[in-house]
């Protein structure tokens, strides 16, 4: 009986799996379609405090209007704004992008873009130096000075 049993789960999982589709599907020709003019934000070498946003642009060349859903940083230190209003097929559109420039040293952050659009999830790439503002006062050039 177990013999019998054994042979009809295989029979009917070869069976299932025969059927079954490898889940590929047509992407849809009307979905929106987000493309960022670039997906490498650099902000360069800067100083501590200075200027933290960034523009990013991007463009809808789907068919249909585009939602972004979510946009988020891959820390507290980078904190993206998203448009809330759809950006329709053929607009153009930004988010902001801020980086926490009072934390010395380099840093790449991603953040991620979430929408209806059919290409996905997109990720975009910042990455920079932060250095020591200046702070005015005088640096000390080492011992006692000969007179």
């Amino acid at each position: 009986m177990k013999k019998l049993l054994l042979s009809f789960v295989i029979l009917m999982s070869a069976a299932i799996s025969g059927f079954s589709q490898d889940g590929a599907t047509a992407p849809d020709p009307k979905a929106p379609k987000i493309e960022f003019q670039t997906l490498d934000i650099d902000f360069g070498t800067i100083k501590q405090g200075s200027d933290p946003f960034r523009t990013v642009k991007f463009t809808n060349t789907g068919k249909t209007p585009l939602i972004i859903t979510t946009c988020q940083g891959s820390c507290g230190c980078t904190v993206p704004t998203c448009p809330t209003e759809p950006t329709m097929p053929g607009e153009k559109g930004e988010m902001q992008v801020r980086y926490d420039t009072n934390r010395l040293g380099a840093f790449t952050k991603t953040v991620t873009v979430m929408s209806n659009a059919g290409n996905g999830t997109i990720t975009l790439k910042i990455h920079g130096t932060v250095e020591a503002a200046e702070t005015g006062l005088p640096t000390k050039t080492g011992g006692p000075t000969a007179q």
